[in-house]
């Protein structure tokens, strides 16, 4: 079973947001340390896809794999498949290279979701990202596969509800030949507008499985976001002393 399953987790250099943020600390940590340290701890196959020899210089001593892939392709998604490419597996999660939050019962989750659907990711329920435009939200059909995903507060909510606002986490898990496809199909509308790739997966037909966790996650994009999550990661190293 694990020799087809893989993760690969994307890490390009340069970012828009926070300058160099692989290598950003979190509590004297690169963050993409914390990535690969979670991720091996769940016992998968673990490849790093990287532009950049000063990422691998951050996990050299750990036992993960790493491939190097151009500077130039577009997406996370890109890079996975740029791995994917090269090896047999069949199933394969992206795991972002910005969320230092891994849970080893959402990974085996999102690949038991592949037995039945082509792509699955993750939400969680989140109040307080509704309003928030970097965090994306999405709804759902009764079947909880993805009607839509939206940086809108979506559904508007009229009436309290104990399913929603459900935040979108960014860890999808596909089929390979999936993937491959999707990284070959050009960007639609919506995917060009809203300045998500997973609509493109929507428009052109493919269910996407959303499948709930109440874990805590929180991807690192802003200086902001990096003072949350050294809060939320030296609260549980309190927790647990």
């Amino acid at each position: 079973m694990r020799g087809k399953r893989l993760v690969v987790i994307p890490a390009r250099l340069n970012s828009t947001r926070l300058r160099e943020k692989p290598l950003v600390s979190l509590l004297g940590k690169p963050l993409i340390r914390w990535v690969v340290e979670g991720c091996l701890r769940t016992g998968e196959r673990v490849v790093l896809a990287t532009d950049s020899e000063r990422v691998y210089q951050a996990v050299k001593d750990l036992p993960v794999e790493v491939c190097y892939t151009p500077a130039d392709l577009p997406s996370g998604s890109d890079r996975v498949a740029a791995v994917v490419e090269k090896e047999e597996a069949e199933l394969v999660v992206n795991y972002q290279g910005d969320e230092p939050f891994v849970y080893a019962e959402d990974l085996q989750r999102l690949f038991l979701a592949l037995e039945e659907w082509p792509v699955a990711t993750l939400a969680v329920k989140d109040p307080q990202a509704y309003k928030d435009p970097n965090s994306v939200k999405v709804v759902l059909r009764k079947d909880h596969t993805a009607l839509y995903f939206s940086r809108a507060p979506i559904p508007y909510m009229k009436e309290s509800s104990e399913l929603y606002p459900l935040k979108h986490v960014g860890i999808y898990a596909f089929r390979r030949d999936t993937l491959l496809e999707f990284t070959r199909t050009e960007k639609g509308l919506l995917e060009r507008v809203e300045s998500l790739e997973q609509l493109r997966l929507l428009e052109a037909g493919y269910p996407i499985k959303v499948v709930l966790t109440q874990n805590y996650y929180h991807g690192v994009d802003t200086e902001e976001d990096l003072r949350l999550v050294e809060r939320e990661l030296s609260a549980r190293a309190f927790t647990n002393v």
